[in-house]
């Protein structure tokens, strides 16, 4: 996907140890309480779980599984396990894939943090758990080494995050979802994550919840090849704790979430929010999209969520909580919006891959073109921001985004509204 060229480099040269990454959510399980941490059994609460997930009615899901549901398309999770037995994963996730040393515990969720991102992307729902966006998906578990693993024998064992990657790479997923992070760059996961783009995989990533402490740039989301995805709510508020800065690159979902309160699955949480759960919305978002178009690349289908992302500034110009905008699948899905453009080009450094074309002749968008460069003078909040107004809307949900004293408007389905930045410098 996208080259050096194109993305910042490493923060600094020293490396945290990776058994010091940690986890892309915030809530009452996992850190600062951001809601009344609420737990309620699956089984006996469907209809709470469900209608916590705003966000489906908000993507018109039940109209979009009726063109695509996900079906032939994996996921790649590389998290802290993924328990396949809750009623919502039953049949979703492939471990007999996961082979070797990166097979250990793979089903063994040492926190719950990686079933709920599995259940979010490729959940069906039944008996209560989460429902996936893409419920047609197949979920392929990766255990990795993350500072909430506390038992000594078992971190003896876990794999780190670059084997893992470097698995994933290898394996027959498309997507490979990394809702974990660190705010130094490490050599080896940087090194996996470019070996994984050059095999056509699409990536995706939590940016980070700590902007209201020192917001530092986040790893992996910052490595060229990666999607760094930030966090919005229901009523359109990016969340306080998403990170910003020049490598985020898409927006989505991620505050007041059911979530597995711990390991024990005994019950979900009420009111997680973090951007894992953003970066598993996107790359569930993306299997979708490829679904319904299998002969694309990577390059295509990013495209396309870039090109259909509701924004209301000027693409070329991405913000810096918000990226090139709001995912939004049903654009494409059911409106026919997005043009896919040349398979082995990089929608967001328009530098040519080494991606194969997939047998897609389609030429590249006017949009997508080389010409079309990232702005290096934009400020972070201009003046004129104050009072935009969507100018159109095809779904039917409209957010409300308030950045600082900003207020402003994002439509799922048509404009919006972004702090501008200076993008990726060359």
């Amino acid at each position: 996907m996208k080259s050096g060229t194109g993305r910042r480099g490493p923060r600094t040269a020293r490396a945290l140890s990776r058994t010091a990454r940690h986890l892309c959510v915030v809530g009452a399980a996992f850190g600062t309480v951001l809601g009344a941490g609420v737990g309620f059994a699956p089984a006996a609460a469907a209809d709470d779980v469900h209608s916590r997930q705003w966000y489906l009615d908000d993507m018109r899901a039940e109209q979009m599984w009726k063109v695509s549901t996900g079906k032939d398309v994996k996921v790649a999770v590389i998290d802290t396990g993924v328990n396949a037995n809750t009623s919502s994963l039953k049949g979703q996730v492939l471990a007999d894939e996961v082979t070797g040393d990166v097979a250990y515990h793979a089903t063994r969720d040492y926190k719950g943090h990686g079933t709920t991102i599995a259940e979010m992307i490729a959940g069906t729902g039944s008996g209560g758990g989460i429902q996936g966006i893409a419920p047609g998906a197949k979920i392929l578990p990766y255990r990795i080494l993350l500072d909430s693993l506390k038992d000594k024998a078992e971190r003896a064992h876990t794999p780190a995050d670059y084997k893992a990657v470097r698995a994933a790479a290898d394996s027959d997923a498309k997507i490979i979802n990394m809702s974990f992070g660190s705010e130094y760059s490490d050599p080896e996961l940087r090194a996996a994550i470019k070996y994984a783009s050059s095999k056509g995989k699409l990536l995706f990533a939590a940016v980070g919840n700590e902007a209201k402490k020192n917001n530092p740039v986040e790893y992996p989301a910052a490595y060229p090849g990666v999607v760094g995805v930030a966090s919005l709510g229901e009523s359109g508020e990016v969340g306080e704790f998403s990170q910003h800065g020049d490598y985020i690159d898409l927006s989505a979902p991620g505050l007041d979430l059911p979530y597995w309160c711990d390991e024990g699955f005994k019950s979900y949480c009420t009111s997680g929010a973090g951007t894992s759960f953003s970066s598993a919305y996107a790359s569930a978002s993306a299997a979708l999209i490829w679904s319904a178009h299998p002969d694309w690349t990577a390059n295509q289908v990013l495209r396309v969520l870039i090109e259909t992302a509701a924004r209301d500034w000027p693409k070329n110009k991405p913000s810096n909580y918000l990226g090139y905008g709001v995912v939004r699948a049903s654009q494409n899905l059911l409106d026919g919006k997005g043009t896919p453009g040349a398979a082995n080009v990089d929608p967001i450094t328009n530098e040519q891959t080494s991606e194969a074309s997939s047998g897609s002749d389609t030429p590249p968008s006017a949009s997508a073109s080389g010409s079309s460069q990232p702005s290096q003078k934009a400020s972070d909040v201009p003046a004129e921001a104050a009072g935009s107004e969507a100018k159109s809307s095809d779904d039917s949900n409209t957010l409300w985004i308030a950045l600082g004293a900003v207020a402003a408007v994002i439509v799922i389905g048509g404009g919006g509204f972004a702090v501008m930045r200076a993008r990726r410098g060359q």
